[in-house]
């Protein structure tokens, strides 16, 4: 059988190496190189190059040599293994705050628990408020800032309010369970702590440590944690978080964990047990991690009474008005309360002070208990937050429970103050306010939303599933932004979500200044679209492009449970997906984690083949009528309208059989008709149905210009008017990942392709995606042409308008009647009265509204900027 090509390929072209060049050291057999060191240089994942073959790398090389090797304490298939362990470590902390100079000062007694096989010879424990000593690390590692010959006075504060501060802790003594006192080293951050005797596996010990610092003012110094000042009323919201010496993480994948607290890259932490009391002024009110056990003792009757109201209810209440909170900012107690909060099997803690807070809640059911959703916050948040907030908190639990497991915790807390977007456990900070008159914008509202989504969001990654965030961000950010998109998704429809769909990415993919996911956290680049919006964009098109969401779905939950209250690393990760979904991603991960390139995938050429019955009258038909159809060329059209004078014309005998009239180069003989039907009884009925099909075979040729490997989302537009969508599977790159050509075969003509017409790829480049090639516009804007005015004819000006001026005025003093000071005023009562007539209800501050215990409906809500916290600030 025979084809003829109807359309050769006219787009092809030279294709630029978009592969990693790097040549990695020799491996001996067997070796796998650790994940960390993996991490820092992910480069080193691509596989040897190969000089015999086009294209240099192969994407779909197994990962699996790079990757730890699986042992007894996690398995090949990404699950805990048998012997798994993880130490642990409980807290019992008394602090008092200082709100006379802003400190924090008392004791943390640590137990600490050895459930590795090692024994230790000393203890090392994070110092992170050292973060704000002018002589850190990563003080002095900051670049200069951008310094122009114009800088606002916020800006020079911040640098001097830096220098200023005196930060840091201030360790008074380190002590055993006897008093004694223990040798220890502070390294930066980090503190070790020398053992009198070696701690073995299966034992614990105690550590005491007396210690004070300064909080931070978070309006001037960016941090997790802070406290901001109301000139007005002369109070403080104080958030306070990284406010004790914490066990550093001692793990198997890298033993103690030794990155210093730059900023960046967050916290590695136990889990264990808390008991914590905190000393504050009487009229304070305190929002925790943790349960409230001295209810009695600290709470006013008419909050417990609202409180046990609350919970039989299906709405946010007040538990504190508007208006006690009002009051109570005029309160400058002498007096002192301790608020007692126990909290079990989390990795952290952190409180919120101030005399300031409203306080709303509302049951939210979880599973077979139900959890409190509460928010504390101050007037200047109204009416934004009574209306969003709590609701937020209660539809963040309810939707990440199902991707997820269930919430374990009592509570769920957001508080309003000066830190945009913090999260520890069962509390967050979230700073998003209206303006003073009480309006707020859109961007405000949905920021408000989208903050307390992700901050809550936390509490599942990494505050239960309990990931390394000093060494890999995305593990918590990403994942936890990719469950933040589906969470806004089901809030309203065309929710404005910052990060999630494939399209959003598509700037940062194309641009430069990168690093991969898999880098450390303080040596990211664009932190905000690296560690949150580019793998939270990579999970998006797994799930909706790659697996499928019932595959997507199981695998990721599956994760979740498998590493609940764990500490999982990538590797965990990676293979759980694959081993739940069943699908071999190696691919997927080197080319989104592991890589900076990009999806830009072409159309380059199409070609277009028909099968050839090889009956010689259909030949000789589609011959002529193609010559017929040839229109003539220039030459040819010249010479037929001014006839040459042809020597064969005036010399005849130069004619032969060739010349005569009846000659037909494309005339078919008997003997051609002949042969075909030989040829024809030869063939079985199959055989002979089969010449005279009508099959169009397309061969068209695909490119990959940005290196990323990816499914080929193709829209197919024939000629009678209708289309049809088929996706082609990643592994079309597993020959050669720069040019593929794959066939189509159909009864209908193809007379246009587009690639990627519903966006869910990430393409970057949506010029090389469509044949015919697709002229996109650009348009330019009209205007009136026109002098700019220079300095002599902006005083010109200035001159004809005062003499204008002094003109009018002059004439004005000369006529009396011109001046409207003579004019009988407006009376004053009819003015009054005209106002009151106009000033409606809801013109009314919050604070003149009568008390209610229930939250007044119909508010507008607030909206908000991307999550903001100081882990993601280089993004912006």
């Amino acid at each position: 059988m025979r084809f003829r090509s109807i359309l050769p390929s006219s787009l092809a072209a030279p294709m630029s190496n978009s592969g990693l060049s790097s040549v990695m050291v020799c491996l001996t057999v067997g070796l796998a190189w650790i994940l960390t060191t993996f991490a820092c240089n992910p480069a080193s994942a691509q596989p040897l190059p190969n000089p015999k073959h086009g294209d240099p790398t192969d994407k779909f090389h197994p990962l699996e040599p790079w990757l730890p090797t699986p042992n007894v304490y996690r398995t090949a298939s990404g699950a805990p293994g048998p012997q798994y362990w993880q130490q642990r470590a409980d807290y019992a902390i008394d602090i008092a705050l200082d709100d006379e100079n802003q400190s924090l000062s008392g004791t943390c007694e640590i137990t600490y628990h050895n459930q590795s096989p090692d024994t230790l010879d000393y203890l090392w424990v994070q110092l992170d408020q050292n973060r704000f000593k002018n002589d850190s690390v990563a003080i002095t590692s900051q670049a200069a800032p951008g310094i122009s010959s114009q800088a606002t006075f916020k800006f020079v504060e911040t640098m001097l309010a830096q220098q200023a501060f005196d930060g840091g802790y201030k360790i008074s003594s380190v002590t055993d369970a006897k008093g004694d006192a223990i040798d220890h080293l502070i390294v930066d951050t980090m503190m070790r702590v020398d053992l009198d005797a070696p701690l073995p596996p299966g034992k614990s010990t105690q550590l005491n440590i007396e210690y004070s610092y300064n909080i931070v003012d978070a309006k001037m110094i960016r941090a997790r944690g802070g406290y901001e000042f109301f000139e007005d009323d002369k109070n403080y919201i104080y958030e306070v978080a990284q406010w004790f010496p914490r066990m550093a993480a001692y793990t198997d994948y890298t033993g103690w964990q030794h990155h210093q607290f730059l900023g960046s890259g967050e916290f590695t932490l136990e889990l264990g047990d808390y008991d914590v009391r905190i000393d504050v002024p009487a009229d304070m009110v305190v929002a925790s991690t943790g349960t409230l056990k001295n209810t009695n003792e600290v709470l006013k009757p008419e909050w417990k009474t609202r409180l046990a109201k609350m919970k039989k209810g299906e709405d946010p209440e007040f538990i504190i008005t508007p208006e006690e909170a009002k009051e109570n900012e005029k309160s400058k107690s002498k007096e002192r309360a301790t608020w007692n909060f126990t909290a079990k099997n989390v990795r952290d803690f952190a409180f919120a002070a101030s005399r300031k807070f409203i306080w709303d809640a509302m049951p939210v059911k979880v599973g077979d208990q139900t959890v409190l959703a509460m928010s504390y916050y101050p007037n200047e948040a109204e009416p934004l937050w009574s209306q969003y907030s709590t609701e937020s908190i209660a539809h963040t639990l309810e939707v990440y429970g199902r991707y997820s497991f269930e919430y374990p915790y009592e509570v769920a807390i957001s508080v309003n103050g000066p830190v945009y977007g913090m999260e520890y456990p069962m509390i967050c900070f979230n700073g998003p306010r209206p303006e003073k008159d009480g309006t707020y914008s859109k961007a405000t509202k949905y920021g408000l939303i989208s903050v307390i989504i992700h901050e809550v969001g936390h509490n599942f990654f990494p505050m239960i599933v309990n990931s390394d965030e000093r060494q890999w961000t995305w593990m918590d950010e990403g994942l936890n932004t990719f469950l933040q998109y589906l969470t806004e998704q089901e809030w309203e429809d065309n929710y404005p979500s910052r990060r999630g769909p494939p399209e959003k990415i598509v700037p940062y993919m194309r641009g430069s200044n990168q690093r991969p996911i898999m880098t450390s956290s303080d040596e990211i680049l664009q932190f905000g679209s690296n560690a949150y919006g580019k793998p939270a964009t990579a999970l998006n098109i797994l799930r909706e492009t790659v697996l499928g969401r019932e595959r997507f779905d199981y695998a990721f939950s599956q994760y979740a449970k498998r590493w609940k209250f764990k500490r999982p690393t990538p590797s965990d990760f990676f293979r759980t997906i694959e081993d739940a979904s069943g699908t071999d991603l190696d691919w997927f991960w080197r080319g989104w984690f592991y890589s900076t390139d990009h999806v830009d995938v072409s159309i380059e050429g199409v070609e277009l083949y028909l099968i050839d019955s090889g009956d010689p009258d259909e030949t000789a038909e589609r011959k002529r009528k193609q010559k017929d159809a040839r229109e003539d060329n220039v030459t040819d059209e010249r010479n037929q309208a001014l006839p040459l004078r042809r020597r064969i014309d005036w010399r005849p005998g130069l004619k032969d059989f060739y010349n005569a009239a009846d000659y037909d180069e494309d005339k078919v003989e008997e003997n051609d008709r002949k042969n075909y039907q030989k040829f024809l009884d030869k063939l079985s009925d199959e055989q002979r149905a089969m010449l005279r099909r009508t099959t169009r075979f397309y061969v068209i040729q695909f490119a990959n210009q940005g290196g990323l490997v990816m499914p080929v989302p193709l829209r197919i537009h024939y000629a009678d008017n209708t289309s049809e969508d088929v996706q082609l599977p990643p592994e079309i790159w597993r020959v050669n990942s720069q040019t593929v050509k794959r066939l189509f075969l159909t009864e209908k003509e193809i007379v246009r392709l587009e690639i990627d017409p519903k966006r869910e790829i990430a393409d970057t480049d949506g010029s090389n995606n469509h044949w015919p090639p697709k002229l996109e516009p650009s348009r330019f804007k009209l205007y009136q042409s026109g002098k700019s005015s220079n300095p002599m004819r902006k005083a010109a000006e200035k001159e004809k308008a005062e003499q204008k001026k002094k003109a009018e005025q002059e004439k004005k003093e000369s006529d009396p009647k011109a001046d409207d000071s003579n004019k009988p005023a407006a009376k004053p009562d009819a003015d009054k009265s005209a106002e009151s007539k106009s000033k409606k209800p809801e013109d009314k501050k919050p604070e003149d509204k009568k008390p209610a215990d229930k939250k007044p409906e119909g508010k507008e809500p607030v909206e908000k900027k991307p999550e903001d916290k100081s882990s993601e600030a280089s993004e912006e």
